[in-house]
């Protein structure tokens, strides 16, 4: 991990894998930083709560989810110009629902085998973390 003065932002990203070799990466809605890029979802961990229950409850909102479990995959830090984050992503593969823009914002399916997105741009923090994904399904 690296070090910083500034404020260290933790977030749980969940990177939802199907069954046809498959994750799922939604826009960033109007109003955020960064509004139109492609990210994995997820967000900010709350006082008192831990990396898997902050993914239930953003999942829960974001896309009306229920996660029943989740894998640690690596643990990255991005040093954004609004923000310093430190990013907690897990690999869900088990929920009850379908992943809908429960925010408004579009999804996007992408075959883990594809060496980019289908969608662009990607949130600078998401390329490290598809790259631990491809390596960790190898």
């Amino acid at each position: 991990m690296s070090e910083t003065k500034r404020p260290i932002t933790v977030v749980a990203a969940g990177i939802l894998l199907d069954s046809e070799g498959r994750y799922l990466l939604g826009q960033r809605p109007v109003g955020k930083p960064y509004a139109g890029y492609w990210e994995v979802p997820g967000g900010k961990v709350e006082k008192g709560e831990t990396v898997f229950q902050a993914l239930q409850r953003e999942l829960q909102e974001e896309l009306g989810i229920d996660i029943q479990s989740s894998e640690e995959l690596t643990v990255l830090e991005h040093d954004y110009p609004h923000a310093f984050v430190r990013l907690y992503v897990s690999i869900i593969r088990d929920w009850n629902g379908t992943p809908t823009g429960c925010e408004g914002q579009a999804l996007s399916w992408e075959f883990i085998a594809s060496e980019t997105p289908s969608v662009e741009p990607l949130l600078p923090a998401a390329w490290p973390m598809l790259e631990c994904l491809r390596r960790f399904l190898v």
